[in-house]
């Protein structure tokens, strides 16, 4: 892994009216990290995320992809954003058609390949994430975590350097979340630079190089998945931590302390 920094955000803000969603956000993701974002929803987690490829714009502060500052005025943002790969809690893929199709309309229309070049990589990607036997198949046809997974390869056969995910299996059921994870572990083991956003804790424990725990709209912990979900060092971190991992005990003590 590279210690120069692939995505650089630099006291990042983000207001929605008088709701400050972000406030003050410094974070560095080196080439080849993976790095898990964790917290309790409304945290603005997934702002983050969607500050870094300008599907939101920052109130204050700035963003760098690759050295590129993606909050600049004069920003390209679609070539930006040709080199970020982002995979969302829904699946996204066009119903009418096929899963081949979802993977070669992009690839056509943004990066203008030719038809034959652009079917080759949408078989490759189809394969990398183990649906070979799925490219003539329609989305309705597949189940939850097999879109997800065409989701992912698609989002591959764009070539994109830095892979945002935000709760990709949050919409999933359980026995479905496990496929998807395992093309997640394949693209960090192969070096992809990824940000993730996830309640999934054993993921991060063994997959992630860094686990960032945001609350309030601000970083509370940074550090290795040892030191964030093993030891954490606030209070934050451990009251969210017990509340994931035994919901039942965290009902109960809601219950206790009464309305």
């Amino acid at each position: 892994m590279s210690s120069t920094p692939e995505i650089h955000v630099r006291d990042l803000y983000k207001s929605f009216g008088d709701n400050e969603v972000l406030r003050g956000i410094d974070l560095e993701v080196g080439q080849g990290e993976v790095v898990c974002v964790i917290g309790p929803s409304g945290s603005g987690k997934s702002t983050l995320l969607r500050c870094v490829n300008l599907l939101e714009e920052p109130t204050k502060g700035q963003v760098l992809v690759g050295g590129t500052e993606v909050t600049h005025p004069d920003v390209d943002i679609d070539a930006v954003r040709r080199r970020i790969g982002m995979v969302f809690q829904q699946f996204n893929l066009f119903p009418h058609l096929s899963v081949t199709e979802n993977l070669t309309l992009p690839q056509r229309r943004v990066l203008r390949r030719g038809k034959e070049e652009a079917a080759r990589i949408a078989a490759e990607n189809l394969r990398r994430v183990g649906l070979s036997e799925k490219a003539d198949a329609y989305p309705a046809s597949l189940s939850g975590g097999q879109q997800q997974r065409v989701a992912i390869a698609r989002a591959l056969a764009m070539g994109p350097e830095v892979m945002l995910f935000d709760e990709p299996t949050s919409a999933l059921d359980p026995e479905l979340v496990g496929d998807v994870l395992a093309v997640m572990r394949m693209l960090a083991d192969e070096g992809m630079t990824m940000m993730v956003v996830t309640h999934e804790m054993t993921f991060a424990r063994e997959v992630a190089d860094r686990v960032v725990f945001m609350d309030g709209g601000v970083i509370v912990e940074d550090g290795t998945p040892a030191q964030v979900i093993g030891n954490p060092s606030h209070e934050r971190t451990r009251h969210f931590l017990s509340r994931l991992l035994d919901p039942a005990m965290a009902d109960v003590e809601e219950t206790e302390k009464g309305p």
